[in-house]
Formats: C-alpha cells, sequence, structure tokens
C-alpha cells in the first residue's frame, strides 16, 4: 500500500465511508439514517492488514467533516465513532 493510493470516498448508496486502496475497499464506517434526519453511525471496520496505520481516524474524521459540510447531524452508536468524537471534542457539536 502507498499512502497516494489510499482514498476516502461517501458511498452514498451503500449508506458508507470507504477507505480504498485503488479499488479494493479496505475498510468502512456505515451509516443508517434515522426518523430526524440524523445519520446513526453503527459500524466500523478496517481489514486487519491495514490497521495500525491510521485509516480508521482518517476514515472517520472525513466522514464527519463531510457530515458538517452537509448541515447533518449524528448519533454514534458504534464505538469507534464515539471513542474518536470524544478524542476530537470539536466534532461534539455534530452529536446527539
Amino acid at each position: 500500500m502507498s499512502d497516494s493510493s489510499v482514498t476516502v470516498v461517501h458511498n452514498a448508496e451503500k449508506q458508507r465511508y470507504e477507505v480504498r486502496d485503488d479499488d479494493a475497499v479496505v475498510g468502512y464506517t456505515q451509516y443508517h439514517p434515522d426518523d430526524d434526519g440524523r445519520l446513526v453511525f453503527d459500524h466500523t471496520e478496517i481489514d486487519k492488514g491495514y490497521s495500525g496505520q491510521g485509516l480508521g481516524g482518517k476514515l472517520v474524521g472525513f466522514a464527519l467533516d463531510d457530515v458538517r459540510d452537509r448541515g447533518k447531524r449524528i448519533v454514534a452508536i458504534c464505538s469507534y465513532v464515539d471513542k474518536f468524537i470524544e478524542k476530537h471534542p470539536d466534532y461534539r457539536d455534530l452529536t446527539d
């Protein structure tokens, strides 16, 4: 894996943000909308071969920045997203 081949994208069709190494999906954080229009983040996963490289943080940071840009709010059921927000309090304004 080279850093330049790793990207993070929003895959709205699958309701998730993905980490891709070239065309291969190597991680994701998924969400579903609730009745109030909030995005409920319920699972984050990075392939074992890619763990320890900071990709989870890059992924969740990208997702939360995108949520903010879209004027949405979130509910963090996923423990990784919840812990990320604890460590990065500038995202607390997005949570309910």
